[in-house]
């Protein structure tokens, strides 16, 4: 007989200004509750309030609070999720009052992107990214995050860290970004090597759930290592590259990076920053948007503002909406007329796939051209600095003398030219 799992009901709360629109708190709350079934909970009930001003104790109003503690008692909930991020004192504070674990929305992605590290670099970036956030709530928060309470929100780096002082959690931040600085040196080194490969390179990004890495495996097709993917959030943190032929001949390699999200913690973005980087050494960005997302141009906003941060706004990028399956013809239309630009793809069954790809090969080509060069018999000593330097796409023998045709940088190009005397 197989053992049915109980889910932890929680209760969530959503606070928001009055001068803040009303759709994009709405929109916001939905996605708490999809964060809230990612972390393996159940939603119970939720509450909403709209205030003035934030109370700097508690964040709502006393009026609420009460009415939260009755949802607690009467849906035997045990955790309340508040959709902001809270100071220590207002979670110390609401503890109290509620008499019930308090998650904000920073700890409950914590959470989750620890449940989804797969790789040593990715568990100590999410630890690091914890204990950042932990520190300033040592007074009265440690038991929270003990493996004892269990559940949504408790995911830390260790039951340990209950008898931890202030100093020897920074000691462990400081020897966490030590063994992540040397992680970073290797993956520079690993870097330099791919950059040594004449390859060009397509980081595919978008919000959450978009569907990046799908798309991965309907480009790489079925022989190819297929990519993690799944319908939740932050399915996949670690990022995965792949290669992919183009439609003119030869490849290009394409790296699924994490997704991101509205208000994505601080924390999380200093610890994944090395990881985040390599979307700023692509040659290209696949923007990915989900087209059936309610708050399409929020979450647009919010991928762009990461590029911004990242510095990497200013890379060629291309615009996809996936799940294009999912629309009806109308909104089809409105979303091409809103932006010609943008390809409509959907990674389930292929359509649109194949321009896309036809798309950001023409993008490429403006950093990796395509170019011809016939090699007298005297001049093939130079065949080992081509294949450095370039990616042969064709070849062909006629009358002794090899044709090649080349997909490489303007810079090599001279560099061959000048090689040949020509």
């Amino acid at each position: 007989m197989l053992e049915t799992r109980i889910l932890e009901r929680a209760v969530l709360v959503g606070a928001a200004l009055k001068t803040e629109d009303p759709l994009v708190s709405e929109a916001s709350l939905l996605e708490l509750q999809r964060l809230t079934e990612t972390a393996g909970g159940a939603v119970a009930r939720t509450l909403t309030q709209r205030l003035d001003r934030f109370q700097p104790s508690s964040l709502i109003g006393q009026g609420k609070i009460l009415e939260v503690a009755s949802a607690v008692r009467e849906e035997g909930s045990r955790t309340v999720i508040f959709d902001t991020e809270l100071t220590p004192a207002q979670q110390k504070n609401l503890e109290a009052a509620l008499g019930a674990k308090i998650v904000d929305r920073t700890r409950l992605i914590l959470d989750i992107f620890a449940r989804r590290a797969r790789t040593k670099e990715g568990e100590l970036q999410v630890e690091l990214a914890q204990l950042s956030y932990m520190l300033p709530r040592l007074t009265g928060a440690w038991r929270g995050f003990s493996q004892q309470v269990g559940g949504i929100g408790t995911r830390g780096p260790g039951e340990r860290k209950l008898e931890y002082e202030r100093r020897h959690i920074q000691r462990r931040i400081e020897h966490l970004r030590s063994d992540i600085a040397r992680m970073e040196t290797d993956r520079a080194v690993q870097r330099r090597k791919r950059l040594s490969i004449p390859v060009p390179a397509v980081a595919v990004i978008g919000y959450t759930n978009a569907g990046k890495s799908s798309l991965l495996n309907r480009l790489t097709g079925p022989a190819a290592k297929e990519v993690y993917a799944d319908d939740k959030l932050f399915a996949t943190l670690d990022p995965t590259t792949r290669r992919v032929r183009l439609p003119k001949g030869g490849w290009a390699v394409f790296t699924d990076t994490v997704g991101f999200i509205s208000r994505l913690p601080t924390a999380l973005i200093a610890a994944f920053r090395s990881t985040l980087e390599e979307v700023s050494r692509a040659d290209c960005l696949l923007h990915l948007e989900d087209s059936s997302a309610p708050r399409l141009r929020e979450q647009r906003e919010t991928v762009l503002g990461v590029l911004r941060e990242l510095s990497a706004g200013d890379i060629p990028r291309v615009s996809a909406l996936n799940k294009a399956d999912l629309l009806p013809a109308s909104a089809r239309r409105e979303l091409l007329q809103e932006d010609p630009q943008r390809h409509l793809v959907s990674a389930l069954t292929g359509e649109g796939v194949e321009r896309l790809l036809s798309r950001l090969e023409t993008v490429l080509e403006g950093r990796w051209v395509l170019r011809e060069l016939t090699l007298e018999h005297s001049e093939s000593r130079l065949i080992g600095e081509i294949h450095r330097v370039a990616q042969v796409v064709g070849r062909s023998v006629r009358g002794g003398r090899l044709s090649l045709r080349l997909r490489v940088t303007p810079e090599n190009w001279s560099r061959l030219l000048s090689r040949l005397d020509r």
